[in-house]
């Protein structure tokens, strides 16, 4: 698949081959939902808690005798009858983590990169470079890249005046390349990607089998 470079003012200054085996994949809808459900199970915490009636403090003592005063019977102010006692059936810590294989991951991944290019939402950039932070700039990039649309950013490395710059922006978000993620991508309505974010992407999607 051939799609046109442009440079950060949104002309084209190039055309360039996309890899086949990242974005022109065999689209698997649901592998891509088994991906993104791990990865947002994986980022849940999981300590929520409620006290039950061993661990709240009080009782001991039963509140009245067991026969003769007309009430019901009462064995402690714990219980959760009661204001202030315990809970019953609610959270308890727990591990929400779910595996996956390495292989389904990264299929999952170029299935979702083949959607985007299949949707023209790819935009191939020359080069991004800043030479100061800038929000201000960067957002006038962006709006001539994918106009109004949210944009997923790719960095082949770490650049610490692109994230600064971007760190502000409602509708953006920088990403090194070799964190791509299934949740970033299809949580963008564009994709940046720079030629050489294009090779670290290519350099784990494409092996064969990986």
């Amino acid at each position: 698949m051939k799609v046109d470079v442009v440079n950060m003012l949104g002309k084209k200054v190039d055309t360039v081959e996309l890899p086949p085996e990242i974005f022109e994949a065999q689209i698997k809808q649901e592998l891509m939902h088994q991906a993104l459900v791990r990865q947002l199970a994986n980022a849940r915490a999981g300590t929520h808690k409620t006290k039950t009636r061993s661990e709240v403090s009080g009782g001991g003592q039963k509140p009245w005798r067991q026969k003769g005063t007309g009430r019901a019977r009462q064995g402690s102010r714990r219980a959760p009858n009661w204001v202030g006692g315990g809970k019953v059936h609610t959270p308890r810590p727990r591990d929400y983590s779910k595996k996956m294989p390495r292989k389904m991951r990264r299929a999952a991944l170029r299935s979702a990169l083949s959607v985007k290019a299949a949707n023209a939402e790819i935009v191939v950039l020359d080069k991004l470079v800043m030479t100061e932070i800038k929000t201000r700039e960067l957002a006038g990039s962006l709006l001539k890249l994918v106009g109004e649309n949210s944009a997923l950013i790719l960095m082949a490395q770490k650049d610490e005046i692109v994230e600064m710059s971007a760190r502000n922006l409602s509708t953006a978000k920088t990403l090194r390349a070799n964190y791509l993620n299934i949740r970033d991508l299809l949580g963008y309505n564009r994709l940046i990607l720079p030629l050489d974010a294009l090779e670290v992407v290519q350099s784990y999607l494409g092996q064969e089998g990986g």
